[in-house]
């Protein structure tokens, strides 16, 4: 019964994997070229400012000025994705411990991979991502093809099983620094909510959502709407 019911499973995993709409590899190319053009561009343009983020992160909290954390990319293929480092350094040693000790944010973990009140995260970290400076070194991610300016959320490997069905749907393209979830509620949105904008996006994609989105962004990064 058991074996029935997982070849079920197998083959409407399948099924669903067929129905994700799949651009052309000639439009593909196209957008990561003009993709890797913006990201050159905002790069030379964020320069000065990369640089005072670097020197305020190593005065106040030393090195490493940058973190990498591995992400799921297209076709599943990881890639180290960078952020300017918004933690202490021993960030997990802290998290291990919270979680063993607070019932609360070990839920909050387990629910939304996220923490409301996050005591790893340095003072200027809070900065950082409460106007999403931390990912400025994303646009070198997208200068090597491994995102795009306009995608889904990069996740984790551990993430990806939370994703059911829909993980066909993010492993079709690039992810994103900035997308539907950005421009939608972002910390706000629980994470079935999340999934299914990541959805959204890939199902609904096109020039003109991708610029709709930077629009969006643009606003949302000034208004520091549910960032944390």
């Amino acid at each position: 019964m058991s074996h029935a019911h997982g070849s079920t499973l197998v083959f409407d995993d399948l099924r669903t994997r067929r129905r994700v709409p799949a651009g052309s590899g000639a439009a593909q190319r196209i957008k990561r070229r003009l993709n890797q053009a913006g990201a050159f561009v905002l790069l030379l343009m964020a320069a000065p400012l990369m640089l005072l983020v670097a020197w305020l992160i190593w005065r106040r909290d030393g090195a490493p000025i940058l973190f990498a954390h591995y992400r799921v990319g297209r076709n599943g293929e990881l890639f180290r994705c960078l952020k300017f480092r918004s933690m202490y350094r021993d960030s997990e040693r802290m998290l291990q411990e919270l979680l063993l000790s607070d019932p609360a944010a070990r839920a909050e973990w387990e629910r939304d991979q996220k923490l409301s009140r996050d005591p790893r995260v340095t003072p200027v970290g809070h900065f950082l991502r409460k106007t999403s400076l931390d990912e400025l070194p994303q646009l070198i991610n997208v200068l090597r093809g491994e995102m795009s300016l306009v995608g889904p959320r990069p996740i984790t490997t551990g993430e990806l099983a939370r994703y059911g069905a829909a993980r066909w749907h993010y492993l079709s393209v690039t992810p994103g620094m900035t997308g539907l979830w950005q421009v939608s509620g972002r910390n706000n949105t629980t994470y079935d909510e999340r999934v299914a904008l990541d959805r959204r996006y890939v199902e609904e994609r096109s020039v003109g959502l991708d610029l709709s989105i930077l629009w969006r962004t643009l606003g949302v990064v000034l208004a520091r709407d549910g960032a944390k």
